[in-house]
């Protein structure tokens, strides 16, 4: 490709600017979800979806993008997908929520178990945050033990305090449950290792993904497992982003690793909100009722077995297995990311911007002049692809995303690139419009 770029037209964005001011008068910080919020897309950007369909939206001033967020990687098979939407309303037409269990219930939780292949029970609810704490405080009673070792670089588990008092933005919560969530380092095994030695017999659980933007290396989640089992931890996979991505049956089944309690979500019903907490029966069952031990108030949530969401989630799972989705996501995710690498070879600035991860759920790196990772220049890429057609928090691709989209992405991210290449050489502030994109957790705005 050359190292110029064409002329865009300037979108319009009256509509959703309009619809910030009220939004942010109405819902502490504009949104529902601090990924969506203002401050994580610079100031020409769209503000609102009025509709998807596939790997296409469109804003609320008509502005059309193709879309790599999908949800927050919680639509994978594309939006609106027509057949999960018709299992949903047909589903809804016989009724959404009873006084007793639905009958899918237990045909849900059965095609899910069917996949994990060392899960024994699962319990549904509505959200990650729901099922990782869930994993917790089943932890915690299995154990008799309080304290929770949770992964460093991994960046999010739970709204509750548990965890979010482990973070910066720790306000309102106790410093007594602070104390109780100690953190261990990926790829450091001895990280964790110390942390046993620290507080001998006091680790309920070790909370981790198995995967994130970097590798395991080695036989490192092997490693974890096999301490976890030595010093008597549960070990809890959170398998929301990994599960029906890296493999049917979870980063578990990939890297060949069991453990004794796994949340997965997002994905499992292309956007309907359903989350799973699976595990091993002896651990589980202190949630039900067979059992002659204390008591555990697991998860009790009215609308966690909405009726519609489990059809939406066993549509989508015939699908998978019937179309081989995971499959075409790795591929189309190479696609994209050979792709970036060729523009970023052929303008020279591949110590700049970075494609990383694995490639169903690829996410980049920006870097300034000093090679050093850097908000406006992040800011600046989020700019220039919007400018450009393309919503592109991450690189995150579905099954709806065709070679003609990854290729006129990859055309659209060598345009923008030219544009971050000019302001490598003469400073970002000279085409960056407005402030900066900031980190979510952060103690001040």
């Amino acid at each position: 490709m050359g190292l110029r770029t064409k002329q865009t037209t300037a979108m319009d964005f009256g509509r959703s600017d309009f619809l910030r001011e009220k939004a942010h008068k109405l819902i502490p910080g504009g949104a529902h979800t601090y990924a969506k919020g203002d401050d994580q897309y610079p100031q020409l950007s769209p503000g609102f979806i009025a509709r998807g369909q596939g790997c296409h939206v469109w804003d609320v001033d008509g502005n059309e993008f193709i879309e790599y967020g999908m949800g927050l990687r919680a639509v994978t098979l594309g939006h609106a997908y027509p057949t999960v939407v018709e299992a949903a309303y047909r589903q809804m037409q016989m009724g959404n929520n009873f006084t007793r269990p639905g009958v899918i219930e237990p045909e849900c939780a059965e095609e899910l178990l069917s996949l994990i292949p060392n899960a024994d029970m699962v319990k549904f609810a509505k959200n990650g945050s729901d099922v990782i704490t869930g994993a917790v405080k089943l932890a915690r009673a299995y154990t008799g033990r309080d304290m929770i070792a949770r992964c460093a670089e991994h960046p999010f588990f739970a709204v509750d305090d548990w965890f979010i008092g482990s973070t910066v933005m720790s306000a309102g919560v106790p410093q007594c449950v602070r104390d109780l969530t100690v953190q261990f380092h990926y790829n450091d095994v001895e990280s964790l290792r110390l942390l046993f030695q620290q507080y001998p017999g006091k680790i309920a659980c070790v909370v981790m993904e198995a995967e994130t933007s970097i590798a395991p290396q080695g036989d490192f989640l092997i490693q974890v497992q096999n301490l976890c089992y030595k010093e008597g931890a549960v070990f809890i996979l959170d398998e929301m982003i990994t599960g029906f991505r890296w493999d049917l049956g979870g980063a578990q089944k990939q890297f060949g690793i069991v453990p004794g309690l796994s949340a997965f979500g997002k994905a499992m019903a292309n956007g309907f909100s359903l989350s799973a907490l699976a595990g091993k029966r002896e651990i589980m069952e202190l949630g039900g009722l067979h059992h002659e031990k204390e008591r555990v108030f697991l998860l009790s949530t009215t609308h966690g077995a909405e009726n519609h969401a489990m059809a939406a989630a066993r549509e989508t799972m015939r699908i998978y297995k019937r179309d081989n989705v995971i499959a075409y996501l790795y591929r189309q995710g190479e696609r994209l990311r050979d792709g970036i690498r060729r523009v970023t070879d052929s303008l020279g600035i591949s110590d700049y911007f970075e494609a990383l991860g694995k490639s169903p759920n690829l996410v980049y790196a920006t870097r300034d002049e000093k090679k050093q990772a850097s908000q406006p220049f992040r800011t600046l890429f989020l700019q220039e692809t919007i400018r450009r057609g393309l919503l592109m928090p991450s690189l995150v691709v579905s099954f709806s995303h065709t070679d003609a989209d990854i290729d006129q992405s990859i055309d659209a991210i060598g345009e923008a690139l030219w544009i971050y290449r000019k302001a490598l050489e003469g400073g970002v502030d000279k085409y960056l419009v407005g402030r900066s994109v900031k980190p979510v957790f952060r103690k001040f705005n």
